[in-house]
């Protein structure tokens, strides 16, 4: 792999070790199942190198203030306090519910939102949405590494590469997000409270993108 892709790699783990990002992937993956996590972690990272691309590609054409750049921050922020604001008022009204069964020769946990225990895929679309909105947020940040390395010059490969990085680290992070579904849920006490911390923190996290 040539240098300018390892350093783009390597600008991906860093920038995804962002704390809006690892939010949103804690914020759709608490209570999931091992397969449902997994994909929700990647279609998030896929969703964010695409939205990434497609933008750094728009910007090598048409020159932007960075005035106009900062609201990619803004929708970032606006995002997550959303699912924050959404978290806690689903804890709060008492709309997170609980379901152990038996399924081939073990117990399964089934946690969802609302009066009704349905399922569907999405999530799964909600966090390749939730990938390319924040996206926005980053490519400034994106932009300045391309123009270290290779002049400013997008490409697939560049992308792929960042897009890797993402991957890495947010498959380990919804690993670490799996140890806690199958550990520390198995009741909806702790179901509840680990919602309201994650919308607590979700409101911490995007009040803060909007100070800096």
């Amino acid at each position: 792999m040539e240098l300018s892709l390892l350093v783009i790699f390597w600008y991906g783990i860093l920038h995804a070790f962002g704390p809006d990002h690892l939010t949103a992937i804690a914020d759709f993956s608490i209570g999931k199942e091992k397969k449902k996590t997994l994909m929700i972690t990647f279609l998030f990272a896929i969703g964010h190198g695409l939205s990434l691309f497609v933008f750094a590609k728009i910007l090598e054409s048409i020159e932007i203030s960075e005035e106009i750049l900062s609201y990619g921050d803004i929708i970032s922020a606006t995002v997550i306090i959303a699912m924050g604001v959404y978290l806690l008022f689903m804890v709060a009204t008492n709309r997170v519910h609980l379901s152990k069964h038996s399924h081939k020769n073990g117990e399964h946990l089934h946690i969802w939102f609302g009066n009704a225990h349905s399922h569907n895929s999405i999530d799964k679309s909600s966090s390749f949405t939730m990938g390319l909105l924040m996206g926005i947020g980053g490519v400034r940040g994106m932009l300045i590494t391309l123009g270290a390395v290779q002049g400013g010059a997008v490409d697939f490969s560049m992308v792929g590469a960042f897009t890797l990085g993402v991957i890495l680290i947010f498959v380990s992070f919804g690993l670490l997000i799996l140890y806690i579904n199958q550990n520390f849920l198995g009741n909806i006490t702790n179901v509840r409270r680990t919602f309201a911390i994650a919308g607590i923190i979700s409101l911490i996290v995007g009040m803060n993108i909007l100070s800096t």
